[in-house]
């Protein structure tokens, strides 16, 4: 896991200004990342006119600056609007560059066309970022890392995988097995039993509507283990819940449940807080609500990862290395 104390950044690089701003969906994420690289966030004014439309005032110069806008994506659809009237915004101030840091890259789910006539939103918001100004974006777990082929400018996806796999090494659970919720997340679940060398289960599900899932049976020796459902996204905590009822059914000694995205649709904490689960962990990569209806959530801060990436960007360096955190197997290995 990245230290943020220990990043030290170097941001006088050729002469270049870094400069970190946000919007509203996700302020105290964007303070973190500042902190974390040791400059001061950028002064703007992100609000509304009387009429609801967006407002945006940048209250410092930016010619000739790298500027990184931190903002997630999801609903409400201001949260969109708001950064792309600040990419634009931006532009037109001269900035060097700008770049959109996306840490939930929310409309992801919309990626294909599953019926006539349906829109691919992920798509579409692409080309919006992208006509806004957008020189490159930097985001975390995508929903379908294909989503990247959809921009003609520069995208780095992240992984909080790390991140996950370092708390729950340091829990030492007794017989841990990681386990998909459904076959589309086999390739995620793999990466994490692989980081905390243990084995792997699959929950077949089948989903007979949006929003509406269906654990069926549990593929892989869960008994007497302790169960980590990892997924990249909880929304409604339906998943979760019925995945967490069926894994106890069939041996497991505990369940654990963890994604990068907490979205938390309403109904979702009291899903979750109804289901045999010991501890949910998300990051925050999306703000809680006011009101968090479960206590037995723990939240994991992105922000180091964040401004390691941006770190790297801007002093052109590779940001690859985030992607290939070894796993404690082969620090043992390196050491031995």
């Amino acid at each position: 896991m990245i230290d943020g104390a220990s990043l030290e950044p170097r941001l006088d690089h050729h002469h270049k200004r870094l400069r970190i701003f946000s919007g509203n969906a996700n302020p105290q994420l964007a303070r973190d990342v500042a902190a974390c690289l040791g400059v001061d966030l950028g002064a703007a004014r992100v609000g509304r006119f009387r009429d609801g439309e967006v407002n945006v005032r940048i209250l410092e110069s930016v010619r000739g600056a790298h500027v990184f806008i931190i903002q997630s994506t999801f609903a409400p659809a201001e949260n969109v609007m708001e950064l792309l009237i600040m990419i634009d915004a931006m532009k037109r101030a001269s900035a060097a560059e700008v770049a959109a840091v996306v840490p939930y890259y929310g409309y992801a789910r919309q990626d294909r066309k599953m019926q006539a006539r349906d829109p691919i939103s992920a798509k579409l918001l692409a080309n919006l970022l992208a006509a806004a100004g957008a020189d490159r974006v930097l985001t975390i777990d995508l929903h379908a890392g294909q989503i990247q082929g959809f921009f003609d400018i520069p995208v780095d996806n992240l992984k909080a995988l790390p991140i996950l796999a370092d708390y729950f090494a340091s829990l030492h659970l007794p017989s841990p097995v990681v386990v998909a919720p459904d076959v589309g997340g086999v390739v995620r679940a793999r990466e994490l039993a692989e980081r905390l060398g243990c084995g792997l289960a699959i929950c077949d599900k089948r989903r007979p509507e949006p929003n509406v899932a269906e654990v069926m049976h549990v593929i892989g020796d869960v008994a007497g283990h302790t169960a980590i459902l990892v997924d990249d996204i909880i929304d409604t905590g339906g998943t979760l819940a019925q995945a967490a009822t069926a894994l106890v059914e069939e041996g497991a000694r505990a369940v654990y449940g963890c994604a990068t995205h907490g979205i938390f649709s309403p109904g979702a904490f009291e899903r979750m807080a109804a289901a045999p689960i010991v501890e949910v962990v998300i990051t925050d990569t999306i703000p809680l609500p006011a009101r968090v209806a479960f206590d037995r959530l723990r939240v994991l801060s992105v922000a180091p990862l964040l401004a390691e990436a941006i770190r790297s960007i801007f002093t052109e360096e590779s940001v690859s290395r985030l992607f290939t955190i070894p796993t404690p197997a082969a620090r043992r290995a390196e050491v031995t």
